[in-house]
């Protein structure tokens, strides 16, 4: 019994914290979306939409608006992860073992590498691309070759994290979906600590579809936020979570709080 009291403490240090957040805007955009990658540059939007036969990437000036380009994937490619980096577009397939690469500005394709496995979810820190694949671990990739340079395995909080999905770089950590879950996790990309968790399942519409889910997270560094979303969801939201890098909510600003457990 001591020994277990003893363990208790160390234990609760070990989860990771809730992390409450503010809602600063919501967007209406089209319901058919089956959202896999969600990038955003201060001005342009990217979206990856998934499903074979039905897969496109496309870039968008606003979300609730036609897009002003859309690429659709040959019928036997499943689109899934995106991130922009430099003025290049690199676009992860779930199963071909290929990230298409295109030029941001206008779309164009510059080619493609290859990789062993499946691709989930992709970003950058700024000096390599970072990869899911579904599991718990993540790859730290070279943006030229798109060779592994090292990865790590998420860990903390007595949980068993796998499933990782999209993936977003923001204030010097590793924000992630998981697959089937309402949670984002927040990760350090050196250690592969889980530092923090928010539960987006307020936000989450009542839409009885089994793939309805929570992906899609796009840093906005101007307003400190991201922007979240998922499969089949009729609104983007901006978020701001009360830590992690993230500016604690004015007092005057016009949003609203949501805790964990409210």
């Amino acid at each position: 019994m001591l020994f277990l009291l003893l363990l208790s403490p160390l234990t609760l240090a070990e989860t990771p914290p809730s992390v409450p957040f503010s809602v600063l805007e919501e967007r209406q955009r089209p319901a058919d979306h089956f959202t896999q990658g969600l990038y955003f540059d201060g001005q342009r939007w990217w979206e990856s939409s998934g499903l074979y036969g039905r897969s496109w990437l496309a870039e968008y000036s606003d979300p609730g608006a036609s897009p002003l380009r859309r690429k659709w994937l040959a019928e036997n490619r499943f689109a899934e992860g995106l991130t922009v980096f430099g003025d290049r577009l690199y676009l992860l397939t779930w199963k071909a073992g290929e990230v298409q690469i295109y030029r941001a500005a206008d779309l164009s394709p510059l080619g493609l590498r290859r990789y062993a496995g499946e691709g989930w979810g992709l970003t950058s820190d700024g000096e390599h691309l970072i990869m899911s694949n579904g599991s718990g671990k993540l790859t730290f990739r070279d943006p030229e070759t798109f060779a592994v340079l090292r990865s790590v395995e998420v860990h903390g909080g007595g949980e068993s994290w796998k499933w990782l999905n999209e993936l977003e770089y923001a204030n010097g950590l590793i924000w992630a979906n998981i697959w089937q879950d309402s949670r984002l996790i927040a990760i350090d990309p050196k250690s592969g600590e889980v530092r923090g968790l928010i539960d987006l399942k307020q936000l989450t519409p009542s839409l009885h579809h089994p793939d309805a889910v929570a992906n899609g997270i796009a840093w906005d560094r101007v307003r400190n936020g991201l922007w979240v979303t998922g499969k089949y969801w009729p609104k983007l939201y901006l978020i701001r979570p009360h830590g992690l890098g993230f500016a604690p909510r004015s007092k005057s600003a016009p949003a609203k709080s949501t805790a964990p457990g409210n």
